[in-house]
Formats: C-alpha cells, sequence, structure tokens
C-alpha cells in the first residue's frame, strides 16, 4: 500500500462528507431512524457513507471495505482492510451538541496504522501523516491539498492528577467506579472519537470505556493516538487492541498516554 496517496484520500474524503453532514445538520429538520439494534440513523449517516464509500471503491477496489451503514459489509473478514464510521456520534448529531465525527481508517494485519477523524461542528481535523506521525490541521481545510498541521504528542502524565474523559452518552456506574480507582485532577466529557483525539493531544491522559464499541467506532482514533504516541489496550490484559475481530465489536479497552499507571 502507498500511503501517501491513501492518506490524501482520506483526508478528501473525510471533509468532503463532513460537508454533506453539515448541510443536514444545519437544516431546521431531518428524519431520524432506527436500526435493528435500535440505534439511530439519519441522511447525513447515509449520505456521507456514500460520499466515502464510492471514493474508497474506486481508488482500492481489491481493498476489503467495512462500513457501519452497510450491513452486508459486516459479514467480511480481514486483517487488512479499510474500515469507515461516516458519522460517529449519531446521539450527539440528533441532539445538536456537536461532538460528532467522521472516522476512516486503514487497518494493516491487524493494526490501525492511518486514520481521518474530523468533527466538522467543530472545526478540527486530526489524522496520521504517511510516516505515522498524528497531526492536528488548522486553517480552512481545503480539499485539494492539506494545510498547515501540528505535530501532536500525547501529555506527560502526573498520576497523582489525571485528566480523564470519558465517553458523553455512555457513562456508567462502572466507568466512575473504574475511574476512581486514579487519582484524578479534573474529569470532561466528549461524544465519539474526539476522546481519542483528546489523549492524542494531550488535553487528556486517559479515557477507559467500559461497554459495547463497534471497531468502525475507534479505528481511526486508535490510530491518531498511537500516531501521538499513545497507547489503546484491552481492559482485563492490557495488551494491544487488535483488529478484524469476529463481528467487528470491541471488547472493554483503555485509551491513554504511557506514563499513567493502569489499574485492574
Amino acid at each position: 500500500m502507498d500511503f501517501p496517496p491513501l492518506v490524501s484520500l482520506m483526508r478528501k474524503l473525510a471533509l468532503e462528507a463532513g460537508d454533506k453532514i453539515m448541510e443536514v445538520y444545519a437544516a431546521p429538520d431531518f428524519d431520524v431512524r432506527a436500526k435493528s439494534d435500535a440505534s439511530p440513523v439519519t441522511e447525513a449517516d447515509e449520505a456521507a457513507d456514500a460520499i466515502i464509500s464510492a471514493g474508497l471503491r474506486a481508488a482500492y477496489p481489491d481493498v476489503t471495505l467495512i462500513t457501519e451503514e452497510q450491513a452486508d459489509s459486516h459479514a467480511l473478514r480481514a486483517t487488512t482492510f479499510l474500515i469507515v464510521d461516516p458519522l460517529d456520534g449519531t446521539k450527539e448529531f440528533v441532539q445538536r451538541r456537536g461532538d460528532f465525527t467522521v472516522n476512516i481508517a486503514y487497518v494493516e494485519n491487524g493494526v490501525p496504522v492511518l486514520g481521518v477523524v474530523y468533527a466538522p461542528a467543530k472545526g478540527r481535523l486530526f489524522y496520521t501523516r504517511a510516516d505515522g506521525q498524528a497531526v492536528e490541521e488548522t486553517g480552512r481545510f481545503l480539499k485539494d491539498r492539506a494545510g498547515p498541521a501540528r505535530e501532536i504528542r500525547v501529555s506527560t502524565p502526573d498520576n497523582q492528577a489525571l485528566m480523564v474523559v470519558a465517553s458523553k452518552s455512555h457513562r456508567d456506574a462502572a466507568t466512575d467506579a473504574y475511574i476512581g480507582k486514579y487519582g484524578v485532577r479534573d474529569m470532561t466529557s466528549a461524544g465519539s472519537s474526539l476522546k481519542f483525539c483528546l489523549v492524542a493531544t494531550g488535553e487528556a491522559d486517559l479515557y477507559p470505556r467500559l461497554g459495547r464499541t463497534m471497531e468502525w467506532d475507534t479505528a481511526a482514533g486508535d490510530a491518531v493516538l498511537r500516531g501521538a504516541g499513545g497507547q489503546v489496550v484491552y481492559f482485563d490484559t492490557h495488551a494491544s487492541l487488535t483488529y478484524g475481530k469476529p463481528g467487528w465489536d470491541n471488547p472493554f479497552f483503555i485509551a491513554y498516554a504511557p506514563g499513567v499507571t493502569l489499574r485492574k
């Protein structure tokens, strides 16, 4: 795989999808339906998925593509693949809270090596360069070329005063009990894959997730965090989270800046 053109395409498609999402977001009303798993889906999810899928399939027809909005792809099996969540944080989108993202990732041999996370309502764009370094781009987000970007790096954490980020829509007593095992300076909440990006930029030190997620929810943010020097590990074993699992679902995990002393 030639990484530079793939990074460029993933970035461009994320921006194009973000434009379409914001068109729907700005409308006075939009339809919200329930999928078979009772999770919400909107026309923005489907329109963004169409843009991203068409672009990736045209450029990489021989690479397996897994996308949340195409149930047929969920039956596929692969260890090297492209994986997409065209609108991560649909609940945040529906409630007009802004914490939603476009996620596109490339996984190679079970490891997310490239990722783009775009939060169009917040004007934040994170991605991994072809060399694997994670950056946050600033500026006007032109589609035909990347703008100025700063390399991002995880914090050097103080285990007596950690900044913790947790899910905005999926917070529960088990998560609070686990966080209580740490010395916490402050906590923040965020929706979608932005939580990975807050750890990647050093705005947070620790993000534990004690709940079900799917690989398309996490792969892009995981890639960005790894590219910033962070880690994402299984909750029970603390081994690196792997991708291409049967059913595409994740067990509990912890995303963190190395230097955090993980608790069991």
